[in-house]
């Protein structure tokens, strides 16, 4: 089996690429937003979606934060070890797993994650019906939420179990517009926003019910790209054997 190359020729000329180039990167998800992010960026990985089935018990955990980060885990880790048997195995995969966080707090341009409160804060992941939609726009609406994007690569390593993973997350803040029922039902009509953790498109028509963003808009899209390529640098940067093991 051959190599895919997964390095473009626009990515920027820095290490992260240049330690990517030639390896086999595989990201773990069939989500087109993720892929067309990485590859706005110069960065084309094979796709493999996982098949693990995302069940994992939210309110098990003590940080919401951990929860999308877990997902990612379990979802690399299961794509690492089903094609670690192939003839050309892995070099890199990339897992992400996005939800949205809601707090009820007044949307004021001074809102920082760290000032929300400690209790556990409503979930929003994608909707399992209009209804269901309509009924997250309704608790967003007027508010602010929060986007978490849990980011989990896993690689080969010389000790056991035979690879590592590294995790960061990403939050960004999201103010909502206070809209009216008819322009949220109407956009719900649409249909743009099931697929979608939180139930809108914030680079599509759900821009329309959006007020402003604090922070990465790509993780908001679907990929918090400059944390992912800042990880990738900072593996270089610290682990000798990251990328070069044969």
């Amino acid at each position: 089996m051959s190599k895919h190359e997964s390095v473009l020729s626009h990515a920027l000329a820095i290490p992260a690429f240049n330690k990517l180039a030639g390896k086999r990167v595989v990201l773990a998800s069939a989500s087109p937003r993720r892929k067309e992010i990485l590859q706005i960026f110069g960065l084309e990985p094979e796709i493999v979606p996982s098949k693990f089935d995302e069940n994992l018990p939210y309110t098990s955990f003590e940080n919401a934060h951990e929860y999308p980060v877990a997902t990612a885990t379990e979802k690399a880790v299961e794509v690492y070890q089903r094609l670690f048997e192939d003839e050309v195995s892995p070099d890199l995969v990339i897992a992400a797993d996005t939800v949205v966080l809601s707090h009820r707090l007044p949307p004021t341009s001074d809102v920082v994650p760290s000032m929300y409160p400690q209790s556990f804060p409503d979930i929003y992941e994608k909707p399992t019906s209009k209804e269901d939609n309509l009924r997250m726009l309704l608790d967003l609406n007027g508010g602010t939420c929060e986007v978490v994007t849990g980011v989990s690569v896993v690689y080969p390593t010389i000790t056991a179990p035979g690879y590592a993973i590294k995790s960061i997350d990403e939050r960004t803040i999201v103010h909502f517009q206070q809209n009216s029922h008819r322009i949220l039902q109407a956009y719900v009509d649409s249909e743009e926003g099931l697929d979608r953790a939180g139930g809108f498109a914030a680079q599509g028509m759900g821009g329309l019910l959006l007020k402003k963003i604090d922070g990465d808009w790509w993780n908001v899209v679907g990929f918090p790209a400059a944390s992912f390529f800042k990880l990738v640098q900072l593996l270089i940067d610290e682990e000798e054997d990251f990328l070069s093991l044969e």
